[in-house]
């Protein structure tokens, strides 16, 4: 049946010598996978960019739950994030995205809040002018509310721990030891209360940042098991180190 969506690009793969396998998280129809001939030629592989990571297209497709390879009719561009893909450490965060986006939303069914979120947030990050070190941070801290394991707040300041199997704060070290230690868990708090607007004002050396990541993308993947492994996880460390 033929359907119009929005859909926001997560990755692609190459398939054939002149195809590619391109995952799209669509406002209708949840994450799709679309077989897209010819993008690897010369003539028709200009277009080969609107599938880049975070590009967000109006599709129209030829849809049927049942199968799992889709068919794209007709595509456009409905927002170009050229800011992100003018600035090697937001490009960075793009593929970091995209790779998370991929293995959460793996089985998600359509969820028009969660599409809303993601696509809202990448506007907001393409027109980041400056200050967007943390913003993986807060847009990880603020998915995690659309995948259903948001922790709870900190009541007060003696729960130094971050229990990251029961998602709450504690005020000692679990026995079960899936725990952020005080400094971290002071800084994840300050986190998960913080907005897109007020997340940079969080000061965080390069360490502090990157150990905070460490222990968003372990609470991640103990909610979520088959969260599959992060191959751009080391650069984007690197990046924002």
């Amino acid at each position: 049946m033929l359907q119009k969506t929005k859909g926001i690009v997560l990755n692609q793969i190459k398939y054939t010598d002149s195809g590619i396998v391109v995952r799209i998280y669509t406002r209708q129809f949840g994450r799709l996978s679309f077989m897209v001939k010819g993008m690897r030629k010369r003539k028709t592989g200009k277009h080969n960019i609107l599938f880049q990571p975070l590009f967000i297209l109006d599709l129209e497709i030829y849809y049927k739950a049942s199968r799992e390879m889709q068919t794209i009719k007709e595509f456009s561009v409905a927002y170009t994030p050229y800011e992100i893909y003018s600035d090697i450490r937001k490009s960075c965060v793009a593929i970091f995205l995209g790779e998370i986006l991929t293995s959460v939303l793996n089985e998600e069914s359509p969820n028009e809040e969660l599409y809303d979120y993601v696509e809202e947030s990448i506007s907001h990050f393409d027109n980041c002018k400056k200050d967007f070190a943390n913003f993986h941070l807060a847009f990880l801290a603020g998915l995690s509310s659309y995948l259903g394991f948001e922790p709870g707040q900190r009541n007060n300041n003696g729960e130094t721990f971050f229990d990251m199997k029961n998602g709450c704060f504690v005020t000692l070290p679990p026995v079960h030891g899936h725990y952020s230690n005080p400094g971290i868990t002071d800084i994840i708090a300050e986190l998960f209360a913080a907005s897109y607007d007020t997340v940079n004002n969080i000061p965080l050396t390069g360490a502090q940042r990157n150990m905070v990541l460490e222990d968003l993308l372990r609470y991640y993947h103990i909610h979520l098991p088959g969260l599959n492994r992060i191959k751009s996880l080391g650069i984007l460390k690197e990046v924002f180190s």
